[in-house]
């Protein structure tokens, strides 16, 4: 038979036990809470880190973007200031636009050479000015017949109705369009300032030809009538140039003189 000896506990050592376990638990409690906090603040400079790189990557991104904009805005803006030029220069050269050439290094001597040919081309004139230029444009010519090769010289008569000097500048085109590039002009009063006192009156050539190649042409076989158009405008100096300025236009008498 087990017999069990009875231990000794006194009061003095049951409060002491409960003291160290009370401590241990303020031990642990103290340790969890600083873990805890170091914890927090380590994910608060983790998270404030992250911010700082996304706001330092947006911040390039933003200042890339503004630099790509600002050079979009200067390449178009290089590219408006020469726009008018080119495009003059390509139609002078090519007749595109329904602009006649007036490259005078396409005018070799074969192309004005009339063609043997009974075949006639009607050239027809017209014009029509600003509504703010106070000038009487009109053609001395109704209109000519002409063969592919052949030169042919016309007026047009402008004449100052105001009291004051004005600058004028005309711009041209043909119709049908693609038989601009067959019409060459080998002088005219086109795209160059046009100064006239109050009153004055003057006459401004037009000599062209159309290029031989016309008539070989197949696409231009049924063309026999073609219209030569001049529009005159109040001219406006710029800083790279005279320009016409924009407005709305009205149609001028084109009776002959």
């Amino acid at each position: 038979m087990l017999r069990f000896s009875k231990i000794p506990w006194s009061t003095s050592t049951v409060s002491g036990s409960f003291r160290n376990i009370n401590f241990c638990r303020r031990n642990l409690t103290t340790v969890s809470k600083r873990l805890q906090e170091q914890s927090t603040k380590s994910a608060r400079e983790h998270y404030a880190r992250i911010q700082q790189q996304q706001a330092l990557q947006m911040k390039i991104r933003n200042r890339s973007a503004a630099y790509y904009a600002g050079s979009v805005i200067m390449i178009f803006a290089g590219l408006s200031c020469v726009a008018v030029p080119f495009y003059r220069y390509l139609c002078k050269r090519t007749g595109w636009g329904g602009v006649p050439i007036t490259d005078s290094r396409v005018f070799t001597p074969d192309k004005v050479i009339p063609i043997d040919t009974n075949r006639r081309i009607r050239i027809s004139f017209t014009c029509q000015a600003s509504g703010v230029l106070p000038w009487k444009f009109t053609p001395l010519q109704k209109e000519v017949y002409i063969v592919p090769g052949e030169t042919a010289l016309v007026f047009y008569k402008a004449k100052n109705m105001s009291k004051e000097d004005i600058i004028g500048m005309a711009t041209y085109s043909v119709s049908p369009d693609h038989v601009a590039p067959y019409f060459n002009k080998i002088q005219c009063f086109c795209f160059e300032e046009q100064r006239l006192a109050a009153g004055e009156e003057v006459d401004m050539p037009v000599f062209f030809f159309i290029d031989p190649d016309f008539a070989k042409d197949s696409a231009m076989k049924n063309i026999d009538d073609v219209v030569l158009n001049y529009s005159f405008f109040k001219a406006s100096h710029l800083d790279d140039g005279l320009y016409p300025v924009p407005v709305a236009t009205v149609q001028a008498n084109v009776s002959t003189a």
